[in-house]
Formats: structure tokens, C-alpha cells, sequence
């Protein structure tokens, strides 16, 4: 137990080499915790954007090992959002167990999901994730779904998308869980790829490249490129799952289609 949380505490500190020393020595030894930690080599495997290996892992997962969320996880940074319907699925498997941090958890990621797609789709998801996660104290799912509404509201002049943008970065620093800032700033760039505004998406995907530059996550600031149809002027060492052409183009059309819905809307 005492190698498992050592090695979640050296993957919240940013040191992966070490976190997945341990998570493998764990994940070897069979024990109880052993589900936990394959699925720790799974989300590290994704931070590294080594998304088959973890694609892979998490088909070995089963219910203990969260799975369902962990597919998630893996597919939506390729834009795969009709995909995230492996979020629903943890989600219902978690009320099978009735585990009520993960349902409401794997609801938050879903509605984090659903929201660079259609808005209505989005406010019902995000509805039933507040109703989830009311009395559970997750603080970082929770700031997850307030990053959900502004890829929610993205495109829109009228939303104060840059003020709420700021609070929330106050508040995700106050509170000490800044691997959510990337996820923040990824929904400012979906904005401004939406505004087609390019000075700021420029600003957003340097400071997500300056952020990741530890070599963690550093797909954000690819995905925001992709957004923005600007091209990956550093060398990508993102293995997707299926190709980068296809990543493109389905955040490029993600785009797109918020575009149109803003334009049929107004």
C-alpha cells in the first residue's frame, strides 16, 4: 500500500519515472491495490501521449481498474466524442457498486466531453453531473465541470468568457490542482479557434507548450494547433491511437460545427 501511494505522490509531483516504477513494482505484485496501479500505468502512459500502450492497458482493466472512465480518458483527446459514450458506461457501473465518487466523477468527464460538441447536448450532461457530484467532495471534478460550461459557451460574445476564463484559474490555483489549468486553457483555445481570433490562440497554445514542457500533456497544446489549423511547429512525440490526419480533423470539425451552430443560432 505504502509503494502505491508513494508512487501516486510522485506522479502528482510530476517526477513519472519514478511513479512508474512504482506503479509497475505494485501492478507485478499481484496484491489487492494491483487494479490501481495497472490503471496509474494507463493514465501515465496518456499523459506521455503514448496512446496505444495505454489504449491497450486499459483493455486489461476491467471494473476494478475504472476501465470504462479510462477509455474515456484516452479517447477524447483525438476528438472522438462520440466515444465518450465510455464514460456513461463507468458511470452506470459505478451505481451498479455503488461507488458515488466515481459515477459522479465519470460524469463530470463526460459532460467535460459533450461540451465542445452540441450546447444543449452539454447543459443536460453538466445538469445531471452537478446533481451527481452535490454532497461529494471531489474538488477537482468539480472545477472540471465549470471548465465543461465554458467549452460549453465557447464562440459566444456574450458568455464573459474571458472573466470567468480568470476566476476559474484563480480559484484552480488556490485550490492547488494545476494539471486542471491545461484543461482550462484548452477550452480558452477551442474559444478563440471558434472566434477564429489568431493572436490569442496563439498566446493560448504558448503558454499550454510552456506548461507541458516537462514532456506531461503535452498533446494540449498539439490539440489546441489542430483547433486553431495551425501547424505543430515542434517535433510531436504523440503516438495517437489511431492517426494524427484523423486528430485533426476531428477537432477541426468540432470547430466547424460550434461555428455553424453560433451562426444558425444568431
Amino acid at each position: 500500500m505504502a509503494l502505491y501511494y508513494r508512487a501516486k505522490a510522485h506522479r502528482d509531483l510530476g517526477d513519472s519515472p519514478a511513479s512508474r516504477a512504482g506503479m509497475q513494482a505494485v501492478a507485478d505484485g499481484g496484491g489487492r491495490l494491483s487494479p490501481a496501479a495497472r490503471r496509474g500505468l494507463a493514465h501515465l502512459a496518456r499523459m506521455a501521449g503514448d496512446f496505444p500502450t495505454a489504449l491497450a492497458t486499459a483493455h486489461t482493466l476491467g471494473w476494478e481498474g475504472r476501465h470504462h472512465r479510462v477509455e474515456g480518458d484516452i479517447w477524447w483527446p483525438h476528438g472522438a466524442m462520440d466515444r465518450a459514450a465510455a464514460y456513461a458506461a463507468a458511470r452506470d457501473e459505478a451505481e451498479h457498486h455503488g461507488v458515488t465518487g466515481e459515477r459522479g466523477n465519470s460524469q463530470a468527464h463526460r459532460a467535460f466531453a459533450l461540451a465542445f460538441t452540441d450546447p444543449a447536448v452539454a447543459d443536460d450532461e453538466l445538469a445531471l453531473a452537478e446533481q451527481l457530484l452535490a454532497g461529494v467532495d471531489l474538488r477537482a471534478t468539480t472545477l472540471i465541470t465549470h471548465i465543461a460550461a465554458l467549452a460549453r459557451d465557447a464562440g459566444r460574445t456574450d458568455a464573459d468568457i474571458d472573466d470567468r476564463a480568470q476566476g476559474l484559474r484563480a480559484e484552480i490555483r488556490t485550490a492547488g490542482v494545476t494539471y486542471t489549468e491545461l484543461a482550462l486553457d484548452l477550452a480558452l483555445a477551442f474559444h478563440h479557434a471558434v472566434r477564429d481570433d489568431h493572436d490569442q490562440a496563439t498566446a493560448t497554445i504558448a503558454r499550454l507548450r510552456e506548461n507541458t514542457r516537462g514532456g506531461d500533456f503535452a498533446y494540449y497544446g498539439t490539440i489546441a494547433a489542430f483547433m486553431a489549423g495551425q501547424p505543430v511547429t515542434q517535433t510531436s512525440r504523440v503516438r495517437w491511437a489511431d492517426s494524427e490526419p484523423a486528430t485533426r480533423e476531428r477537432w477541426h470539425a468540432l470547430v466547424a460545427a460550434r461555428r455553424r451552430h453560433l451562426g444558425t443560432r444568431q
